[in-house]
């Protein structure tokens, strides 16, 4: 046959199928498998290490809100918890601001270590 100046020959295209050695076939599929449970591990491994930061950072969070519930209480009894006072008069200003400054940073580094 002649096609667009070109001469085909009949048959199946494509590469000719060369005799694959089955040994070589069976190896290639145990290193892939090799390579797939080392990929999952690798996932499972992170994942874990993610649920832990995020778990750590939740106790974190409820220590502060535990920590804010007290002194919400004691305000309530009329006594005002020292934390404040020094907070208010500013001798700890620089301290506490430190302080929330640190949580809001691990609280936004736990939020964008889950986004890929």
């Amino acid at each position: 046959q002649v096609v667009g100046g070109k001469v085909k020959k009949p048959g199946k295209r494509g590469r000719k199928p060369a005799k694959i050695d089955l040994k070589a076939k069976l190896e290639r599929s145990r290193q892939s498998a090799r390579e797939c449970r080392a990929r999952k591990k690798l996932r499972y491994q992170y994942l874990e290490e993610l649920v832990s930061s995020r778990e750590r950072a939740i106790c974190a969070l409820r220590e502060e809100l535990e920590m804010y519930k007290q002194w919400c209480m004691a305000m309530d009894q009329g006594k005002i918890p020292s934390e404040i006072k020094a907070l208010l008069t500013g001798e700890e200003q620089g301290k506490a601001q430190q302080n929330s400054t640190k949580l809001a940073k691990a609280v936004k580094t736990e939020a964008n270590s889950s986004s890929p």
